[in-house]
């Protein structure tokens, strides 16, 4: 039952809504909010949501996400991080923590611009890691030929940031590759899917992945807070509607 499985924890001070202070918030598509919670606050958040929402109700989860109701209504959807989630016929928050627990080294590659950050993450902290920048001349308002001598010249310095990118993905990831059950990716788009294109790294491709899109010039700083995210449960939560 979930009055067994939830016990009070130690945690922030919540609003009211049972969002901690120290959690990252963003707006939701189609309305709501998303808060990240970490895997080690989750029961305390669920606990302090309830009491803020007129207790919990229904309780349930599936392959991707575990989907609490509150009393008044309000519902907050976990989407459970790396995916599938085998819930089975266990209660669904604890599924999810065991599902966490399971989760295990994580590869992390952080590609922007030029700069990339690789690494192996584990219990919230990074292993092992390689962090680099390459010059890449930024776009240019000249137009004609020059314009066009600008974008190949970028272009291909984009190109040589990305297959640097790839190479050290490979020399820090792939002495590790039987023992990696996971890949965080952040940064730009079109980067990582050029990086993740090396036949080198065909190993991280069936993985299960999360994709961070708030990363910014991936620094080893930046590295660090990713390794600390990894685990962390991203909660959307939607009011009830108005009564009439």
């Amino acid at each position: 039952m979930l009055a067994k499985l939830i016990h009070a924890g130690p945690g922030h001070e919540p609003d009211a809504a049972g969002v901690t202070v120290v959690s990252r918030v963003r707006q939701a598509a189609g309305g709501g909010r998303v808060v990240e919670v970490e895997a080690g606050r989750l029961t305390g958040w669920i606990n302090r949501f309830g009491v803020r929402n007129d207790g919990l109700g229904a309780v349930t989860g599936s392959l991707s996400t575990v989907t609490v109701t509150a009393g008044n209504g309000t519902v907050a959807t976990l989407a459970v991080p790396f995916p599938p989630m085998r819930a089975g016929d266990g209660e669904p928050v604890q599924a999810l923590l065991d599902h966490l627990g399971q989760v295990g080294p994580t590869a992390a590659i952080l590609v922007r611009a030029g700069a990339y950050s690789i690494g192996i993450c584990s219990d919230g902290a990074v292993q092992s890691s390689s962090t680099d920048t390459r010059y890449v001349q930024s776009r240019t308002a000249a137009g004609g030929w020059s314009q066009q001598r600008y974008a190949r010249r970028r272009g291909n310095q984009r190109r040589d940031a990305n297959r640097a990118a790839a190479g050290a993905a490979h020399r820090v990831l792939a002495p590790a590759a039987g023992s990696i059950r996971a890949l965080v990716v952040g940064g730009e788009p079109g980067a990582i899917r050029e990086v993740l294109d090396d036949p080198r790294l065909a190993f991280l491709v069936q993985l299960p992945r999360r994709t961070f899109t708030d990363v910014a010039e991936p620094r080893r700083a930046v590295l660090d807070q990713v390794a600390a995210r990894c685990l962390a449960i991203e909660i959307t939560i939607r009011e009830a509607p108005a009564p009439h």
